[in-house]
Order: C-alpha cells, then sequence, then structure tokens
C-alpha cells in the first residue's frame, strides 16, 4: 500500500470515528438522555474555533490571546482545552466559543467556522470539526513524532497537505519554517499563525485587541517580535 493510501484511509477512518459518535450524540438526544458528547447547538452570532497541535508549540498561549481578546471587545467566551500531554509531545487541542449563543463550551462536529492547525496531521485529524465553508488556518511544517524520526514509521507531509489543498477550499497554509528564519524564532509560531486567521475576518476580533491582549500577556521583551510575527505574511 502506498503512503498516500496509508495517509488517505487514518484520515477516512478518523472521519468514520467522529461520525459514529456524532450518531451516538444523535440516538442520546432522540431517548432524552444527557449528550455523550458534550458539545453544544451553535446558536446564532456565535463564532467557533478549534486549535490543535502539539506540545510546546503555543497552541494554549493562542487560545488563551484570543479569548483575551474576545473579552476585551465585551465579547462572552467560553473555551475546552485539553493540556495533559502538553509537555511530552502529545496532541493538544482547545475549543473556543465566542458570542451569546454558545451553550456548552465543546464544538460538536461539523461546527467549527476556524480551525487553526499547529501540526499538519493534527489539522487533518480534526477536519470533522470544520463545518461546510469554514476556513482553515495551518502550518505546513511538520513535528514528527519520535516514531516517524526513527523510521519506525513514515510521516507522508506531502500527501497530508494535498488531502488538506483538496478537502478544504478555505485553506491557508503558512510557511511557518520560514517564518522562523525570517522572524528569528521558532516560539512566536502560534501568533503567526493567529496573524494569519485574524486576516481572514473569520475571527470577528479587531487587530487592536489582540495587539492589547498580547502585550498584556507577554513579556515585554518578546513585544516587538511578536507584534512582527501577527503582521506576518509567508
Amino acid at each position: 500500500m502506498s503512503e498516500t493510501k496509508e495517509c488517505k484511509m487514518t484520515v477516512k477512518e478518523t472521519a468514520a470515528a467522529e461520525a459514529g459518535m456524532a450518531d451516538c450524540c444523535k440516538a442520546a438526544s432522540s431517548a432524552g438522555t444527557a449528550d455523550p458528547c458534550m458539545a453544544g447547538e451553535s446558536g446564532a452570532g456565535t463564532i467557533n474555533i478549534v486549535l490543535c497541535g502539539v506540545g510546546g508549540q503555543g497552541t494554549i498561549l493562542a487560545s488563551r490571546l484570543i479569548a483575551s481578546a474576545a473579552m476585551k471587545a465585551g465579547i462572552p467566551v467560553k473555551s475546552a482545552e485539553t493540556i495533559g500531554m502538553a509537555q511530552r509531545g502529545g496532541s493538544v487541542f482547545s475549543h473556543l466559543r465566542l458570542g451569546e449563543g454558545a451553550g456548552s463550551p465543546r464544538i460538536g462536529l461539523g461546527q467549527a467556522d476556524v480551525i487553526i492547525g499547529f501540526e499538519p496531521a493534527e489539522t487533518v485529524r480534526m477536519l470533522p470539526y470544520l463545518k461546510k465553508g469554514g476556513a482553515v488556518i495551518a502550518s505546513s511544517a511538520p513535528l514528527m513524532p519520535v516514531s516517524a524520526m526513527i523510521g519506525a514509521s513514515s510521516y507522508p507531509l506531502e500527501d497530508i497537505l494535498a488531502y488538506l489543498k483538496e478537502n478544504v477550499p478555505a485553506l491557508t497554509l503558512v510557511d511557518s519554517k520560514k517564518a522562523a528564519e525570517d522572524l528569528g524564532s521558532s516560539k512566536c509560531l502560534n501568533v503567526v499563525l493567529l496573524g494569519a486567521a485574524l486576516r481572514t475576518g473569520k475571527l470577528a476580533l479587531k487587530k487592536e485587541d489582540v495587539i492589547c491582549a498580547l502585550k498584556e500577556t507577554l513579556p515585554e521583551k518578546l513585544h516587538e517580535m511578536n507584534l512582527r510575527a501577527l503582521d506576518y505574511i509567508s
């Protein structure tokens, strides 16, 4: 079996599993039982954002910058995040729901207006959450698992990026490797991606509020580099 087929089968299996979970939720709802997915309905005017990556990439910080910027604009925020594997290079994701219409902090399948992906494979894994017409902003540089680095498994990056291009019409790929070279650091990838997401208009946030949140959250010595990262276009 080719690497392309392996990649696409993994994606299909993930989507099938997620779809099965959605059917489980619908059945539970029809029976009058609690929703096992804990995902809220999408209220009018609610903006649903999923951020995903690998531990150490700044995914949670980006989530908190968005939440802080929203609160400065007077927009209610609900969030849910997984950070248990953050220090081990494991998967990390955050759900953000901005607006009055949010119920649960969890975003349901097919409800995300925006996915901000810090790692290509993790971005593909989260695609079942994207709504029709939703946008994906993703890093094109992989953070390979140890098994791939030592040759125990493959990481078909070209196939993963091709899959994103084929399946996401509103896709923005960020050359994070080039961004790190141009900005002099890889530690501001989160702000580079945040800036790219901001420019799509899908976050419905003002740049001034994001800058204010950034300055309040980060040490002053990092302000100049991160302000350049916010405006960076690869």
